[in-house]
């Protein structure tokens, strides 16, 4: 299993994925899902991959090869985010029904996000179809993988005007989350922070799996969890409460 997240914000994009493969509790690996593509001072990407491995290595050396090859239509061509996404959709599509008519075993979905020349920077989600969403004021967050476990601090935690370390760090707490109810959910974490603008990717994080960094993470996120836990309402007064509550309104009529 997998989970990658990409935050889109005011202030740039944030990308965080695991190195998990899970083939049966026998056969776990480590790779990559996370690439990057791009000129300085031009054009940055960053890819994250989810789904079967051969399709997402497959696409991911094809659109190596056509940067390589000079391709009409490639990375470094493309004029717009959209059209990027798009491209990878094609591409993605194509890996699938190369040797197995799109069998849904083989499918695969991205994120790809980044900035061309002075336009503003996005993300988009490409699904196995090859079609795609984009971010926006109210979703400024895109997910591939094991996606439910990892939403919830991103829904109160997340909007557009966050700082770039906001979204860092709320990013890799709906990773934590996620691996602590998933364990084929797991490290090496890469994490990418793109500030906008900027055209460049400078800012690159990867935690290991006894990275005391994540442990600390992970001991304050509990620790402040139970105390918030601590400070709800007792049911006990539920009553209570929402009688006085009736007997205001009753009062103001």
């Amino acid at each position: 299993m997998t989970y990658c997240v990409a935050a889109s914000i005011d202030a740039g994009i944030v990308f965080v994925s695991d190195s998990r493969t899970n083939a049966g509790v026998d056969n776990v690996s480590t790779y990559s899902k996370m690439y990057k593509f791009g000129v300085y001072g031009e054009r940055q990407f960053v890819i994250l991959c989810s789904g079967n491995l051969a399709t997402t290595q497959g696409v991911i050396s094809q659109v190596k090869r056509d940067i390589k090859q000079f391709m009409p239509v490639n990375l470094m061509t493309v004029s717009h985010m959209a059209d990027a996404a798009d491209y990878l959709g094609n591409v993605s599509r194509s890996a699938q029904e190369k040797y197995t008519d799109g069998g849904a075993t083989y499918e695969a979905s991205f994120i790809i996000g980044g900035q061309i020349m002075d336009a503003k920077h996005s993300a988009y989600l490409v699904y196995p179809q090859g079609n795609y969403i984009t971010t926006s004021a109210d979703t400024t967050y895109l997910q591939i993988g094991e996606s439910k476990y990892g939403k919830p601090i991103l829904d109160r935690i997340l909007d557009p005007s966050s700082s770039l370390d906001t979204a860092t760090l709320s990013t890799l707490v709906s990773m934590d989350s996620t691996m602590r109810s998933n364990l084929t959910v797991g490290p090496p974490i890469e994490v990418m922070v793109y500030e906008a603008n900027s055209l460049l990717l400078n800012r690159y994080y990867r935690f290991e799996e006894d990275s005391e960094y994540l442990r600390e993470l992970k001991r304050s996120w509990d620790r402040n969890l139970k105390e918030a836990f601590s400070k709800l309402p007792p049911i006990a007064w539920s009553s209570n409460w929402d009688k006085t509550k009736s007997n205001e309104g009753l009062e103001k009529k």
